[in-house]
């Protein structure tokens, strides 16, 4: 094949028949662009495959296998820890696939407690299997996320008040690349992450990613405006504006 040429559907059904047959799998989904119906050309595969807790790395042998089959695998790259337990990644670049169609594959003890399958926050995934009943998952208990987002609003307005200042003494140095390291962390990140407690409080910790579909337009041109600097002067200035829009929003 020539670089590009092998389709996302190629890979999900060689995956699929690779892994349905095992007696040690029990689900395989697409999460994802597929999971929101934002799929186009330069989409990965959210890859999730649900296995007996003792066969994480034998599924990885037989997805690496059924890969190479398809197309040579370029790079491998291992994510040396993920903050849910139970859950082993590994990203694949293949040869014919391109630079895009990346295959980003979550492999998932079958005992984990959280298998990121809320659709509330992850979208409704795309089962191409599922013996054990994997999809069945309680809806998201919403009283328990409002006092979690509470609880989250009220760190976040004592945070963002105490470090202001680490932006405005580094634009007194001088310093322009520690204050605008500081502006984007301390000041943007947090007004970002309110935003979304007010306009997607589902997905309130996923910061920038998905801002051009889950906020309002003229919120991320705001927000654009705000992110591009000119100087440290521009930050001052700037720094100001989120500030003030922060407290707005979070209250």
């Amino acid at each position: 094949m020539t670089p590009d040429a092998l389709t996302r559907e190629q890979i999900l059904s060689a995956l699929k028949d690779a892994l349905e047959p095992l007696d040690f799998t029990h689900a395989m989904w697409e999460g994802g662009a597929a999971s929101w119906g934002r799929v186009d050309q330069w989409s990965d595969i959210d890859l999730q495959v649900d296995v007996a807790d003792e066969r994480v790395e034998d599924t990885f042998t037989v997805i690496e296998r059924t890969l190479s089959a398809l197309s040579p695998i370029e790079l491998i790259y291992r994510t040396p820890s993920l903050p849910w337990p139970g859950i082993f990644q590994k990203f694949y670049r293949l040869r014919d696939g391109g630079p895009f169609l990346l295959v980003d594959t979550a492999i998932i003890q079958h005992s984990a407690t959280d298998k990121l399958l809320t659709p509330e926050i992850h979208g409704p995934a795309i089962f191409y299997f599922d013996k054990s009943g994997v999809a069945n998952i309680p809806p998201l208990d919403m009283e328990k996320w409002q006092a979690r987002l509470r609880e989250r609003a009220a760190a976040l307005r004592l945070s963002f008040d105490m470090f202001q200042s680490m932006t405005l003494k580094e634009l007194n140095r001088g310093n322009w690349l520690e204050a605008q390291a500081f502006y984007q962390g301390y000041t943007l990140r947090p007004l970002v992450e309110a935003l979304r407690i007010h306009y997607q409080p589902t997905r309130y910790n996923f910061h920038t990613r998905y801002v051009n579909y889950e906020l309002p337009p003229e919120v991320v041109q705001r927000l654009e405006r705000l992110y591009f600097v000119r100087d440290g002067e521009d930050i001052r200035v700037k720094r100001a504006e989120a500030e003030a829009w922060f407290h707005e929003i979070i209250e």
